[in-house]
């Protein structure tokens, strides 16, 4: 008789856990809004509609995988090179965003600048720094991971990539603050 992999199970219910997490501790600590807001009888998208939704389809994800997938005959089995693999993702993204929360105060600092970052967060170009380096180490950093080596390509791919994100989530919004400068 031999013995099934449950790593589809202990996927599903790490996904499972993180959405409640999600959902039920981080998004009403960091949300000031709900879900939708009515204000004078007009109806707006609260702050906690879209994690809560993403929270929501991630902890279908797991309740999917777990219903479906839990018996599937080519399950891998959870190894130390999976969990090393997993670990090494994990610290690229808390590496990435250790840069995007500390660089722009780094750079105001380092510069000379009279004013604090709270208060130039908002103005070119100290609002791209932290956003710009933190986003290259994410892009490169996981990318470098999938190839197995650091490479140039890899870090003009996430420059590539960070300018099209600014473009596209910041140049078109006057009043959008991208990460983290909406929680400085």
């Amino acid at each position: 008789m031999t013995q099934h992999s449950r790593s589809n199970v202990i996927l599903g219910l790490i996904f499972i856990v993180f959405a409640v997490i999600v959902a039920f501790v981080w998004v009403p600590l960091d949300t000031e809004t709900g879900l939708i807001e009515k204000v004078r009888r007009q109806t707006n998208i609260g702050d906690a509609l879209a994690p809560t939704v993403a929270a929501f389809f991630i902890g279908l994800g797991g309740v999917l995988l777990i219903l479906f997938e839990r018996n599937a005959p080519n399950q891998p089995r959870v190894s130390f090179a999976n969990l090393t693999f997993i670990s090494v993702q994990i610290g690229v993204l808390v590496l990435g965003f250790l840069v995007m929360l500390y660089a722009g105060a780094i750079a105001i600092t380092v510069t000379g600048v009279e004013e604090e970052y709270r208060i130039l967060r908002d103005t070119a170009p100290w609002k791209y720094i932290g956003y710009f380096l933190g986003g290259i180490v994410i892009v490169a950093g996981l990318i470098s991971q999938a190839e197995g080596r650091v490479s140039a390509r890899s870090v003009l791919i996430g420059i590539c990539v960070v300018i099209a994100l600014i473009v596209i989530y910041d140049l078109p919004f006057e009043n959008l603050l991208l990460p983290p400068n909406g929680d400085v």
